[in-house]
């Protein structure tokens, strides 16, 4: 707890977080816009029938927040939770203190969450009541809308948990991140067989409430690829097994490796 109460003051006014907090505000300015073609021109008309604010706010968590900003935040934060001590060279003040190298890692891993979520959940709420409006009913969209903060947390803990692995056990952690954020996972979800059940977006996108709109064949035939997902109870036991799993080995990285600090 002290670890957290020093790190989430820190983490939450650093550069990084004001950088990242311009990421998510990007679908807030995309879902304003949206708002306003709405209400001047109307939406555009697919298949004779126009979209609906349910089916707009769908698409933009989709393709902006479990494809994009989730993992990037997973990359940027938690890589960064020992390798910015490390490149600082202040884990030494940290590791000198008389408590567990793990607690440091734990203390620091849970202010991430704590500072994600309150980047990440307000936008969702706010993107929610702008688009969903649109021709539709924000009281029926309401389930989805909590199903969608809750998996989103849970996607936020996972990616969290591996990068913090990756940033507390190799170098140059945040390109291997971003290797395996948009490199890896992307690849294995396009190639069928067993590779998908080793990434976390294959578990993530089963807890996404909202079935993307199949209004072109293209969009359809992609489809059938990620379609292919576990069911929601199977999800989320990967996905806590990832998360206590990462940690629990980020935390004997943390314990047993010598970090040697260059000059």
């Amino acid at each position: 707890m002290r670890v957290f109460d020093f790190s989430f003051g820190q983490m939450l006014w650093s550069r990084r977080s004001v950088f990242l907090a311009l990421l998510v505000g990007a679908p807030m300015a995309i879902a304003f816009a949206v708002r306003l073609v709405a209400l001047t021109t109307g939406l555009p008309v697919v298949n004779g029938a126009g979209l609906s604010g349910p089916t707009l706010f769908g698409i933009l968590i989709w393709l902006l927040f479990v494809r994009f900003i989730v993992p990037v935040l997973g990359v940027f934060y938690g890589t960064a939770l020992i390798a910015d001590e490390v490149d600082d060279k202040t884990i030494t003040y940290l590791f000198t203190r008389p408590v567990p190298r793990a607690a440091v890692l734990l203390g620091k891993y849970f202010s991430y969450l704590a500072c994600v979520g309150l980047l990440v959940l307000p936008s969702v709420v706010i993107v929610y009541f702008l688009v969903v409006p649109i021709g539709g009913q924000i009281g029926q969209a309401f389930p989805s809308l909590v199903a969608d903060l809750g998996m989103l947390a849970v996607g936020l803990a996972a990616y969290g948990a591996v990068f913090a692995f990756v940033g507390a056990q190799l170098k140059r952690p945040l390109i291997i991140g971003l290797v395996f954020a948009f490199g890896w996972e992307s690849t294995v979800l396009l190639i069928p067989g067993y590779l998908k059940r080793l990434s976390v977006a294959y578990y993530l996108q089963a807890l996404v409430p909202h079935a993307m709109p199949q209004d072109s064949s293209a969009i359809s035939a992609l489809l059938q690829v990620f379609q292919e997902l576990p069911s929601i109870a199977t999800s989320l036991i990967c996905l806590t097994a990832i998360t206590i799993g990462a940690l629990w080995l980020a935390g004997r990285a943390v314990e047993t490796r010598e970090y040697v600090l260059e000059q």
